[in-house]
């Protein structure tokens, strides 16, 4: 009998009450490997009784309480991490090193959550007028929904609850459906940690679990990553219901390459940055710009490099492993067709690359299209797969004109040794996030992530400054003590004197 995994609610797990369960696959073998429970509005509706009963609690919870288990949990998940990287390989299909970097950078931000006694500290003007002071403090929202995308199912999940729950608020999270184990033995290992039961809660499921936290009247927040049409209906149905929302929409990364670059350097770039994760990366350098003057040979370079990449099951001694489900290892492939219809040159074609793994599973190998046309959809579209595409361009004013005209702004990197036109870049190209010889410029936790236009709804990014300014509200006090010297009754309105 498959197993079934239930949701996380009150510290225990919980089969809630629907009825409705989905398939939970292995990647690299083709093969369902247990079902996962949908829930419903009503379990929602459960999750969120709790959280808000364990919010009056955990909201009045010391600073230091707070901070002790964040310390806890980065803990032991240094001591556990190889546990999350096998559940996130058995799932995603991601080869177990890339599962380890998930892992350390989602780590990152726990270790910032560590600091917030630091960032939490108001600010204070004394004697602004006669005797009275003003103050300002940062309060937590109160229960906060955090939806998640299937790609990085530990590292996305832990660009927020460690800040939510740091800056004292209670977290309803709804990992992806498609792997959603990570986010379960995270909620145990915080348990573990000291966290009181009821703080942290797992609710799986697919729309009517979206649905019903978007518009839950007791959910404050909501923050998401995932691909832009869905991240604009989460932002206007969230808003709409009254809720703060942070969402994170899809990408299509440029890589500008300059005539002085060190080519060595952007073809290991450009395939490391390209195939990682199979592609299934929203900060993955998806086209690179080529000037026409080292074109040929970089596309020379990269397909070398390219050659010596092994494909295979995440758990064997592989560089890339398979895309998440066979539906959309389908559509990443159809892709390659479109481009050869447009006009591209299918330089290497990754559909029946030879692969270290069982024949069912999602499997399609690195590809690299060159010539592509910028109308082609293989251009336009967010592909989310190993496609890496060359699109030539005439110098820096012709690849900074194509950046800025597509509908996305989440990451752009240029390769230059030119100082000039790389600080020109950074100026003058419309995304959220710059890489200099830098091909996947994702910030430090201590900074904030997040991209322009259509890659971002709402004005807050994750993690960082915008994720502790997303999870409280500020409230200012004006305070006066009075002496024994007051002056009595004066009905004027109040003037600072």
């Amino acid at each position: 009998m498959t197993d079934v995994l239930d949701h996380w609610i009150d510290g225990a797990p919980s089969a809630g009450t629907s009825s409705r369960t989905g398939d939970v696959f292995d990647p690299a073998r083709g093969v369902v490997t247990k079902q996962v429970r949908l829930a419903s509005s009503a379990d929602v509706d459960a999750a969120v009784a709790v959280a808000s009963k364990a919010f009056t609690e955990w909201s009045q919870a010391s600073i230091a309480r707070r901070q002790q288990v964040m310390f806890n949990f980065r803990e032991l998940l240094n001591q556990r991490s190889g546990e999350l990287a096998e559940i996130l390989t058995s799932e995603h299909g991601k080869v177990l090193s890339d599962a380890a970097g998930e892992i350390a950078r989602g780590q990152e931000v726990v270790e910032f959550a560590c600091s917030l006694p630091h960032v939490l500290k108001g600010a204070m003007s004394e004697q602004v007028s006669s005797d009275v002071d003003v103050y300002s403090l940062k309060q937590p929202l109160g229960v906060v929904g955090v939806i998640t995308p299937f790609n990085f199912p530990a590292m996305v999940p832990m660009w927020f609850f460690p800040i939510a729950i740091a800056t004292g608020n209670t977290v309803i999270l709804k990992p992806s459906e498609k792997d959603p184990s990570a986010a379960n033995w995270m909620a145990a290992l915080l348990a573990e940690a000291g966290l009181p039961a009821g703080v942290f809660n797992v609710v799986h499921g697919d729309k009517e679990a979206v649905d019903a936290i978007l518009e839950h009247p007791d959910i404050a927040s909501v923050s998401f990553v995932g691909s832009t049409p869905i991240a604009r209906y989460i932002y206007e149905t969230g808003t709409r219901h009254g809720k703060r929302v942070q969402a994170l929409g899809g990408a299509k990364n440029h890589m500008l390459v300059l005539p002085d670059a060190d080519l060595d350097l952007v073809a290991d770039s450009a395939v490391n940055a390209g195939f990682g994760s199979a592609g299934e990366r929203c900060m993955a350098i998806s086209v690179v710009l080529a000037t026409d003057a080292i074109a040929d040979s970089l596309v020379q370079k990269i397909t070398s490099r390219m050659s010596t990449l092994k494909i295979g099951d995440g758990r064997r001694s592989c560089d890339m492993g398979p895309l998440i489900t066979r539906e959309h290892r389908d559509k990443v492939a159809s892709y390659i067709d479109t481009a050869a219809d447009d006009g591209a040159a299918v330089v290497v074609d990754g559909r029946g690359t030879d692969v270290d793994g069982e024949a069912d599973g999602f499997w399609l190998g690195p590809t690299l299209l060159d010539h592509l046309p910028t109308t082609s959809a293989a251009y336009t579209d967010e592909i989310f797969g190993p496609v890496l595409s060359i699109v030539r361009v005439s110098g820096y004013a012709e690849g900074v004109e194509i950046i800025n005209a597509g509908p996305y702004g989440n990451g752009s990197a240029i390769f230059t040794n030119d100082g000039g036109a790389a600080r020109r870049f950074q100026r003058e190209v419309d995304a959220g996030m710059i890489g200099i010889n830098v091909p996947i410029p994702v910030p430090v936790a201590y900074h904030s992530f997040g991209g322009w236009k259509d890659s971002l709804f709402g004005d807050a990014k994750a993690y960082g400054p915008h994720g502790v300014d997303f999870f409280t509200r500020e409230k200012a006090v004006t305070a006066r003590w009075l002496d024994p010297s007051h002056g009595g009754l004066n009905l004027g309105f109040p003037q600072h004197d």
